[in-house]
C-alpha cells in the first residue's frame, strides 16, 4: 500500500509495502528495523514522551540514545496517546492504509484498544498482523508479564546453560537473546504470510511467542530432555593462552589430526583416551588441558594464526569494540553508518547480503514525533484544523505521559 520510494529505496524488496509498528523495547522494534532495512515504510507510534528505549545508554548529545537508534533507524515516529480516542481513532485509520501490523503490548491490551487483528481485518482483509509476546497469545501463561530475562528462566536455557558452565546458580542475562529470537521469527513468518498474500489475496494473524522462540534454539537440550543418557555432549570451553583465550573446535577425525600435528603432539592420536571420537567425547575435559598446555606458550594471536594455517577451526576471545575495527567486518559492510540529532554512529546490518537487492540501516533515526504532522497529512488527508485539534485535545502526544 505505500508508494514506493526513489533510488536505492525502490529497489529494496519491500519497497511499496507499508508497515504499522506499535511495538516499543525490543522484540518488536528489532523486527519492524529488519523490515525496514528490506525497503518498508515503516510508521512507529510511540507513546508520549516516546519509546522508552529513547533514554537507555549509550546516550549523546540532547539525550540522543544510539541503543534507540540501532533498533528504530528507517522509520517514521507519531506519537499517540492511546488513551485517548482520538489517537485510538487516528491508529485505526492509519492500520487501514497498511499492509502490516506489528505489536508486542502484552496479550488482552490491545483488543481493549480496538487495534486487534479482529478489529482491523474486516476493514482491511490483506492485513498481516503479528503479534510478538512472551508466551503466546493463548493458554494460562498469556497474560504473564514478561521480559527476556523472564523468558529465559521459564524455556529451560538458563538452567541448561548453568549445566554447561558447572556453575551452583544461573548466570545474569546481559544479552537478551529471547527479544533478538522473537523479533526474528517475526519477521521470518511476516515474509511467510506476504507470500500466501500475494498467492492468495488474504492476509492473516501470526502469534510469535518468545518461549517457543527459545524452545527452538534448545536443539539438543530438547530432545535429551525426553531421551536422557549417560552421554554428555562435548563442550566448548575458553583455552587460557599466554595473553588472553582461545577456542578450538576440533569437530572431526580430520581436523583432530591436523591439530595434534599444528601443536607437535602426534602422539595424542595414538592415546587410548582420544584414539576414536567416543574416547574424546568421553575424555573432552582432558583433551582441552593438553591443548591448553600448547596455548599457554604462546599469545591467544600466534594461537590463533598457527591453528588456522592448520586448518584447524580457531579464534581468540575479541571484545565488541576489536571487531568494529576488524578488517572482515568492514570489507563485508556489516555495519553503516547512521546519523541522528546527535551526530553519527555505527549499526549492525542485517547478516546477510542479496545480489540483486539492498539490504541495508537506512542512515537516520526520527525524533519523536517527528513525521507526525507529514505522516496524517499523506496517509489521511488530515486538514490543519484537523491536527490543531488532535493536539489541543491531546492525541498527539503533547501532554505529560501518566503513569502506567
Amino acid at each position: 500500500m505505500a508508494a514506493g520510494g526513489n533510488g536505492r529505496d525502490a529497489v529494496r524488496p519491500l519497497a511499496g509495502y507499508r508497515v504499522l509498528d506499535l511495538t516499543m523495547v525490543m522484540s518488536g522494534p528489532f523486527c519492524t528495523r529488519m523490515l525496514a532495512d528490506l525497503g518498508a515504510e515503516v510508521i512507529k507510534v510511540e507513546p508520549p514522551g516516546g519509546d522508552q528505549i529513547r533514554g537507555r545508554p549509550p546516550v549523546r548529545g540532547d539525550g540522543h540514545s544510539t541503543y534507540f537508534g540501532q533498533l528504530n533507524c528507517g522509520k517514521r515516529s507519531i506519537v499517540l496517546d492511546l488513551k485517548s480516542p482520538d489517537a485510538r481513532a487516528i491508529a485505526t485509520r492509519l492500520a487501514h492504509t497498511v499492509d502490516i501490523v506489528v505489536e508486542n503490548f502484552r496479550p488482552g491490551v490491545i483488543g481493549k484498544l480496538g487495534l486487534d487483528y479482529e478489529s482491523l481485518a474486516p476493514h482491511n482483509p490483506g492485513l498481516i498482523y503479528c503479534s510478538i509476546s512472551g508466551f503466546g497469545q493463548s493458554g494460562p501463561a498469556a497474560s504473564k508479564p514478561a521480559y527476556a530475562p523472564v523468558i529465559h528462566a521459564a524455556s529451560g536455557y538458563d538452567l541448561a546453560n548453568m549445566g554447561y558452565q558447572k556453575a551452583e546458580r544461573p548466570g545474569r542475562t546481559g544479552i537478551f537473546l529471547a527479544d533478538v529470537l522473537g523479533g526474528i521469527y517475526a519477521f521470518g513468518a511476516i515474509q511467510a504470510a506476504l507470500l500466501h498474500r500475494e498467492r492468495t489475496g488474504v492476509g492473516q494473524a501470526i502469534d510469535v511467542s518468545m518461549l517457543d522462540a527459545m524452545l527452538a534454539l534448545q536443539v539438543y537440550e530438547l530432545q535429551r530432555a525426553q531421551f536422557p543418557s549417560d552421554w554428555h555432549r562435548p563442550v566448548y570451553s575458553p583455552l587460557r593462552a599466554a595473553d588472553g583465550y582461545v577456542v578450538v573446535a576440533p569437530t572431526s577425525p580430520q581436523i583432530f589430526e591436523r591439530l595434534c600435528k599444528a601443536i607437535d603432539r602426534t602422539d595424542l592420536p595414538h592415546d587410548p583416551r582420544f584414539c576414536s571420537i567416543a574416547q574424546r567425547d568421553l575424555h573432552w575435559d582432558q583433551l582441552l588441558g593438553e591443548i591448553e598446555k600448547w596455548a599457554g606458550t604462546r599469545t591467544a594471536s600466534e594461537c590463533e594464526q598457527e591453528l588456522l594455517t592448520a586448518g584447524v577451526p580457531c579464534s581468540r576471545y575479541r571484545d565488541i569494540a576489536e571487531v568494529l575495527t576488524d578488517e572482515d567486518v568492514l570489507s563485508r559492510g556489516s555495519l553503516a553508518e547512521i546519523r541522528d540529532e546527535a551526530g553519527d554512529f555505527l549499526v549492525a546490518n542485517q547478516p546477510y547480503v542479496m545480489s540483486a537487492t539492498p539490504a541495508r540501516a537506512r542512515p537516520f533515526v526520527s525524533a519523536a514525533s517527528a513525521d507526525s504532522e507529514q505522516i496524517l497529512r499523506e496517509l489521511l488527508g488530515c486538514t490543519t484544523d484537523d491536527i490543531s485539534a488532535w493536539h489541543a485535545s491531546g492525541a498527539l502526544g503533547n501532554r505529560p505521559m501518566e503513569n502506567p
